[in-house]
């Protein structure tokens, strides 16, 4: 039987931003800017450069303002146009049309297995892509990372998570995987997976394989979140749903290329933005000079 296509994506993007506080109180925290674009836009980007067509972003109600920024604002275009500035007003035209984009609310913050029930309607029987808004992956030279994973998917028709080496200092905080000896031929970065553990210590960890906010599922995942009771931190972890999942049809990992970016840590996010701005034409120079200045002052 064909493969349907993945062109569904879902963006949990609930959480509450704890870590960035107090700017988070008021701005959600995918809508902090790495330079000049919102975090969530260049996750956006990476799923319609993947061939996602429908987006589903999960928020709660405080997130007005991400709904605004992929929506029309003809007032600015408008202010803009008047003001001979045509290039910025083709700029944010340009983002209201990256996707089909929806939104539904995760009434109660119980996790990101939950925040993935939530799709469940929109979704129905196709496959999906979940892209995770703590970690923007840049791959310059090759296909996105969400690609890379469909790819995968298409290859063996399975559920597929996107994954990297970590640092034992990091085992902790992420899902680590536990690939199986028997490794499929078709590709060295495909890993068929026996287990997954959320959060272990390190003693604990199968692998330093760790998910790293990239997955296309089948949608047979929904049927383990509705009974998926509370994991980890006393939410409902997708994780342990997966876990279950592979009890009845493979999954893999794929160990996806790319530079990634853990913008829901303080540090990473400095990281991407010092990184960025060196990309930008208009800014290499003067931030390269100040990195200078301030690593002499050290």
């Amino acid at each position: 039987m064909q493969k349907k296509p993945v062109k569904k994506a879902v963006i949990p993007a609930a959480g509450l931003g704890t870590r960035f506080l107090p700017a988070t109180k008021a701005i959600p925290k995918e809508m902090l800017p790495i330079v000049d674009i919102p975090t969530i836009q260049y996750i956006v980007e990476e799923a319609v450069q993947s061939g996602i067509e429908e987006i589903l972003i999960i928020t709660n109600s405080n997130k007005h303002c991400m709904e605004n920024h992929f929506d029309k604002n003809y007032e600015l275009e408008a202010r803009l146009l008047e003001s001979g500035k045509q290039c910025e007003a083709d700029l944010i035209n340009s983002i209201a049309g990256l996707a089909n984009i929806y939104y539904v609310r995760q009434k109660e913050p119980r996790g990101l297995g939950h925040a993935i029930l939530c799709a469940k309607s929109f979704i129905g029987n196709d496959p999906f892509a979940v892209l995770l808004g703590d970690d923007v992956v840049i791959n310059e030279e090759g296909r996105p990372a969400l690609q890379q994973l469909i790819d995968a998917y298409n290859l063996i028709g399975a559920s597929v998570v996107g994954v990297q080496q970590v640092a034992d200092s990091q085992v902790h905080k992420y899902g680590i995987v536990a690939p199986s000896v028997h490794q499929p031929a078709c590709d060295s970065r495909l890993k068929k997976l026996y287990d997954m553990v959320e959060k272990p210590k390190l003693e604990d960890a199968p692998s330093n394989l760790a998910v790293l906010g990239r997955y296309v599922l089948k949608p047979e995942i929904f049927d383990y979140l509705e009974t998926q009771g509370v994991g980890a931190g006393g939410e409902i972890q997708l994780t342990d749903a997966i876990k279950r999942l592979m009890y009845t049809q493979a999954v893999y990992a794929y160990d996806f290329e790319g530079h990634r970016y853990d913008v829901g840590d303080k540090f990473g996010f400095i990281q991407a933005t010092l990184d960025f701005a060196l990309k930008r034409e208009e800014l290499q120079e003067p931030v390269a000079a100040y990195i200078k200045e301030l690593a002499e002052r050290l």
